[in-house]
């Protein structure tokens, strides 16, 4: 089980944080699972600022989240790619992780990487958090993403749009003059 040996991080003070939760569409079921689970670890660390944008499919997650990377404290990427009988599957696959390191190692802005990479439907139901999955994915993937934004955030505070978001008063706006 792959999911064996995980670690459960602190999470405190991640109510600060502004994240983006960046989703592929293929898979309805699947990723509504991994939406699911998602969202209710967002709520659980009391995030409520939340930019939630859908893609078509996997390889368009690296250019939404390289857009909202500058707006965010975290990201989060959930996506799945199911091997077929065409090299397509190694290709989206390769793609997608590249194009998600290339965001977090390029902006400083950590991304948890939810994307399934599987062999069949069935593993990817599996690890969806749906009713009998064994594994939930996308909450693993917002714990890690938090978990991360807290820990670089004690050691080398972010300057820039996020950063001014958290420090402006509710219902003023960050960057504007009186």
């Amino acid at each position: 089980m792959s999911g064996e040996g995980s670690p459960t991080p602190s999470l405190e003070g991640a109510a600060r944080l502004r994240v983006g939760l960046v989703a592929a569409s293929w898979h309805e079921q699947v990723m509504g699972g991994l939406l699911a689970g998602a969202r209710a670890a967002l709520a659980d660390a009391g995030v409520r600022d939340v930019l939630e944008v859908r893609v078509p499919g996997t390889v368009e997650l690296g250019v939404a989240a390289a857009r909202l990377a500058p707006r965010v404290d975290a990201l989060v990427a959930l996506g799945v790619v199911v091997r077929g009988g065409t090299p397509h599957f190694e290709y989206v696959c390769q793609s997608a992780t590249q194009a998600l390191t290339q965001v977090a190692v390029g902006t400083g802005v950590p991304v948890g990487f939810g994307v399934l990479t599987v062999d069949t439907v069935e593993q990817a139901l599996d690890r969806a958090g749906l009713e009998g999955s064994r594994e939930d994915k996308g909450r693993e993937a917002v714990e890690a993403a938090l978990a991360t934004a807290l820990v670089l955030d004690d050691v080398a505070p972010r300057s820039g749009a996020a950063a001014a978001h958290r420090s402006t008063p509710p219902g003023a706006v960050a960057g504007a003059h009186a």
